[in-house]
C-alpha cells in the first residue's frame, strides 16, 4: 500500500488571485488523479467559493480563510483574533492528513499551515520562512505551474497534464448571451487593465490593434473591472471603430464564458488573460520580461507572448530588478502594435475551437 493511499483528507492553501489559482490547477488535477478517494479542501478566498460552486473541479469544497496578514490579506489591523482562533479550531477538527502550501514563499503562509495541525505539511520555503515537514526552495524565477508540481512531487504525485483547464457552466453561457447575441464575425476580447500600472500596454496601442482587427471583420469587446473604467474609456477614445464595452458588467463566471467564445483574447499579463487560457481561448499576452518565465502559457499553438524587455524605469533609469523606485510608467510600452496585430491575425487564421465549447 502506497503512502498516498493513507491520505483521506487534504488541505491546500492558495488564497491568492485568479492567476495563482489558474496556475495551481494542473497540480490540483494531478492530486485528484493520484488520490481520487481523498477529501480535498481548498483554503482560499470568498471569490473562490463563489466561482467554484457547482463547477466541475479537482477539489471537493472551499473553506474561506479569514483576514490574516500575508495570507489573503495585505493590510494589518483587519484581523479579528477571535475569528482566527475559531477558524483554526475548526480546522483542527477536520483532522487533515496533509496540508499543502501552494500560496507563496512561506513567510506568513508556512506558520499558517503549521497551525492547521495536519499530520504532514508540505510546500515551499523562502530563506526567511520557517520550514514545513517537507519543502522545496522558493526561487522567484520559476514557472508557477512547475513550482506547484515540484511541491506535489514531495508526495510522489506526478503530473498528468501541464495546461490549466476550467470547465464552463450553463450559468456562464447564459450570462454572456445578451452581450454577444448580435455580433458578426469573430469575437476579439481585449483586457487592457492590470493591477500593476507598469505591466499595462498603452491604451492607444490597444486601440490600434482593435481597429486593425475590426477592419478585418472582427467584433471587439473590451473587458475590465469597475475600477478600470478610466482605462477602458481611454482605449475607446482612441478607437475609430465601435466596440462592446463590458467593463464592470460580468461576474467572474460570465467572464469565463465570454473568454470561451473569443476567437482571440488580447490582454496584459493579468488574471483574465490566464483565465482565458484555462477555458481554451487563443491569446496574445503582453508580458514584462521579469514575469515571462513565471506566467507565460506553455504552448504556442494557441498562445503568443509579446514581450517588453525594458528593465530600467522610463522616468528615472533605475534597474527595476534591483531597485524599487515606485514610479508607475509602463515597462511594456515598447511592444509594437505590429507584433501584437500579427500574432492575433495568425491565431485567427488557425480558427481553433476552444475547449469550453466541447
Amino acid at each position: 500500500m502506497t503512502e498516498l493511499s493513507h491520505y483521506r483528507k487534504i488541505a491546500v492553501l492558495n488564497a491568492n488571485g485568479i492567476s495563482d489559482f489558474v496556475f495551481s490547477l494542473p497540480a490540483l488535477n494531478a492530486l485528484r488523479s493520484a488520490i481520487p478517494h481523498a477529501d480535498i479542501v481548498l483554503l482560499a478566498k470568498a471569490w473562490h467559493e463563489q466561482f467554484l460552486r457547482g463547477r466541475k473541479q479537482p477539489i471537493d469544497r472551499v473553506v474561506v480563510v479569514p483576514p490574516y496578514v500575508g495570507v489573503g490579506e495585505i493590510n494589518p489591523g483587519k484581523e479579528d483574533p477571535n475569528q482566527i482562533k475559531q477558524f483554526f479550531a475548526a480546522m483542527g477538527e477536520e483532522e487533515f492528513d496533509v496540508a499543502i502550501q501552494l500560496h507563496d514563499g512561506g513567510l506568513h503562509s508556512n506558520p499558517f499551515v503549521k497551525r492547521l495541525a495536519a499530520n504532514l505539511t508540505v510546500g515551499t520555503k523562502s530563506p526567511d520562512a520557517v520550514p514545513l515537514d517537507r519543502w522545496v526552495p522558493y526561487v522567484g524565477i520559476q514557472s508557477q505551474i512547475m513550482r506547484a508540481f515540484e511541491v506535489l512531487a514531495l508526495l510522489n504525485v506526478q503530473p498528468k497534464q501541464l495546461e490549466p483547464r476550467i470547465m464552463l457552466t450553463h450559468a456562464d453561457r447564459r450570462e454572456i448571451g445578451p452581450f454577444i447575441s448580435d455580433i458578426s464575425g469573430p469575437l476579439i476580447v481585449m483586457h487592457p487593465g492590470a493591477r500593476d500600472p507598469r505591466q499595462r500596454w498603452p491604451a492607444e496601442k490597444f486601440a490600434q490593434v482593435a481597429d486593425g482587427l475590426a477592419a478585418d471583420g472582427a467584433s471587439v469587446a473590451l473587458n475590465g473591472v469597475a475600477e478600470e473604467r478610466d482605462i477602458i474609456a481611454a482605449v475607446l477614445s482612441h478607437m475609430q471603430t465601435p466596440a462592446i464595452n463590458l467593463c464592470g458588467r460580468l461576474s467572474l463566471g460570465g467572464l469565463a464564458g465570454l473568454m470561451s467564445q473569443a476567437a482571440v483574447v488580447v490582454s496584459n499579463d493579468s488574471g483574465p488573460l490566464h483565465l482565458a487560457t484555462a477555458v481554451g481561448a487563443s491569446t496574445v499576452g503582453i508580458f514584462w520580461c521579469g514575469n515571462l518565465i513565471n506566467n507565460m502559457p506553455i504552448n504556442r499553438t494557441r498562445h503568443r507572448p509579446a514581450v517588453g524587455w525594458r528593465l530600467n524605469c522610463p522616468r528615472c533609469g533605475r534597474n527595476t530588478q534591483t531597485e524599487n523606485c515606485n514610479h508607475q510608467e509602463s515597462l511594456v510600452a515598447d511592444v509594437s502594435v505590429e507584433e501584437v496585430l500579427h500574432s492575433a491575425r495568425d491565431l485567427l487564421a488557425q480558427s481553433a475551437t476552444p475547449w469550453g465549447l466541447h
